[in-house]
């Protein structure tokens, strides 16, 4: 008999209590109560993260794609964790060195997840020392000599 709900006057203490409860059972509230998802993201909930180049790796591209994606092996600079990042554009593997600063965002997958046929690369590079990588590919602009 006291399972049921209360249907008193008096019962919204008792109700609220239950509803508080019951909610753990709901899995997106669960992992939004523990953080869980902030805690996988390196860049901490942050749209756009800085970091530096380690080196530059090819990843092969899945199944029914055969290629070799550019990409860079970076650490970032707020919490040391290290992440690999896609380099777009044809030509972008040359305009970047080891030991340069590089600022990446999402790759644009679904919740935040890998896009395409790049497996497990999650993130892009949009900035190579302080200058947009397009503008560095369309030759717009140059790279600052250290």
């Amino acid at each position: 008999m006291t399972d049921k709900s209360p249907m008193g006057e008096f019962g919204a203490r008792k109700l609220k209590i239950k509803r508080q409860r019951f909610r753990w059972s709901d899995k997106y509230y669960k992992r939004r109560a523990y953080k869980l998802d902030l805690k996988a993201d390196p860049l901490e909930g942050a749209p756009q993260g800085r970091g530096i180049v380690l080196e530059k790796v090819g990843i092969e591209s899945k199944q029914p794609n055969s290629a070799v994606r550019k990409c860079v092996r970076l650490q970032l600079i707020k919490n040391g964790k290290q992440i690999t990042a896609f380099l777009p554009g044809d030509g972008a593997l040359n305009l970047v060195d080891e030991h340069d600063e590089v600022l990446v965002e999402g790759i644009g997958g679904s919740q935040g997840r890998a896009m395409g046929d790049i497996p497990g690369v999650r993130w892009k590079v949009s900035q190579v020392n302080g200058i947009n990588l397009n503008m560095l590919i369309y030759g717009r602009k140059e790279k600052p000599k250290r």
